[in-house]
């Protein structure tokens, strides 16, 4: 989980980038709302897809508003000065309009609000929640790393690729439990088996790794000669000899996810497909080598695709990797046009595939962190299409 230091250091880095004049900014993303204080609505809940706001003062102090049945949730206590906790629903009274819940909670602490100048993250609250404290809510624009004038959901989102150690951590946690899903999968990637087996396979030997119930996404498909590329959740398809498995996904602990990916041959791989493997291999240690904090993402890219090319195939078709953390995908996104830069402290994924007409589609990826003279490997998993 996040930890006190670190959300503190986070609201610290926040408040160092937001004017002068700027007393309380009110955070609306439940996403962000986790990022300053540790306090996350469980998905696996009844509350999941539910609001809470958290409203942060350049004092430091940090109030949580929520409802009850949201504010049960949590699986830790949140890092806040204070929680008003509206009671929803008692399970003596009706309910009304939840929503209503949280512009009660904020009249309740009127008095942090009304008397001072703030700033609402309009991306992520409701138009209800942005027009109750508009008496006081400037129309200030925060400034961007160039200067550029951003608004406080984007201010956030460039504050988050630098990952402090606490997100790392939780970060290696997803990627362990990712870890022994992909071990699942070479025994469970069988002929006969459906695709739903196998992915049934991965989410039980992630969650026992992880110790809880989490969230397991992503692309468990087969592809062959005829389907050379597919992607999306696991079908009732039955594996045959000669397909390809490709196990592709995120293990999402506390809001933070890895995505990390192997390919296996179900039965014997063939010549071309071990060909293809090792292109796609090779592709990823080219990447790797060239990871830091300042190269530009492209260069990332250009690196791996280069490689795919000299061995006779297409440049890569889809991004070489992507930044991790809360979202699928963030930046930096390593593409042939992108205009990211690396910097220290960056979570990213590198990724190179390769989809053949009459072979069969496959990609290889790990997880690493950004420093000024490399990168640390934070995934684990073995690569290659046999556990041999």
């Amino acid at each position: 989980m996040l930890t006190a230091e670190g959300c503190l250091q986070r609201r610290k880095n926040f408040w160092a980038r937001v004017p002068t004049g700027v007393d309380w900014v009110l955070i609306g993303d439940a996403r962000h709302v986790q990022y300053f204080s540790n306090f996350r609505i469980n998905p696996i809940s009844f509350s999941a897809d539910q609001r809470c706001l958290l409203l942060l003062q350049r004092s430091g102090s940090a109030t949580l508003l929520a409802d009850n049945f949201v504010r049960r949730t949590a699986v830790t206590d949140p890092v806040v000065d204070d929680e008003i906790i509206i009671p929803w629903y008692t399970h003596k009274k009706s309910v009304t309009n939840r929503d209503h819940a949280l512009l009660t909670a904020l009249e309740e602490c009127r008095d942090r609000w009304s008397t001072t100048s703030g700033r609402v993250e309009a991306e992520g609250v409701t138009q209800v929640v942005a027009a109750a404290v508009a008496e006081t809510a400037l129309p200030l624009p925060m400034n961007g790393p160039d200067q550029s004038l951003v608004s406080v959901g984007t201010l956030i989102r460039e504050l988050r690729r630098q990952k402090l150690p606490d997100e790392i951590e939780l970060l290696k946690r997803c990627m362990s439990a990712c870890d022994a899903g992909h071990a699942a999968v070479f025994t469970a990637a069988t002929a006969g088996a459906t695709e739903l087996d196998v992915y049934l396979a991965i989410q039980r030997a992630s969650e026992l790794a992880a110790g809880c119930a989490c969230v397991v996404y992503g692309d468990f498909r087969a592809t062959n000669a005829e389907v050379h590329k597919a992607g999306g959740l696991p079908t009732e398809y039955v594996l045959r000899d000669g397909d390809l498995f490709i196990a592709d996904y995120s293990v999402v602990i506390h809001g933070y996810r890895s995505d990390f990916t192997n390919t296996i041959a179900v039965g014997d791989p063939t010549d071309d497909q071990l060909r293809q493997f090792e292109a796609c291999r090779d592709a990823l240690l080219a990447a790797e080598s060239v990871l830091k904090a300042g190269i530009r993402a492209s260069d990332v890219y250009d690196a791996a695709s280069a490689v795919l090319l000299k061995r006779g195939y297409p440049a890569l078709a889809h991004h070489c990797g992507h930044g991790l953390g809360m979202e699928h995908p963030e930046p930096p996104i390593l593409v042939s046009e992108s205009d990211d830069v690396l910097l220290d402290g960056d979570v990213i994924t590198l990724e190179p595939g390769l989809y053949i007409e009459g072979v069969g589609g496959m990609r290889f990826e790990h997880n690493y962190v950004v420093r000024p003279n490399g990168a640390e490997r934070l995934s684990n998993h073995q690569i290659g299409l046999t556990d041999a």
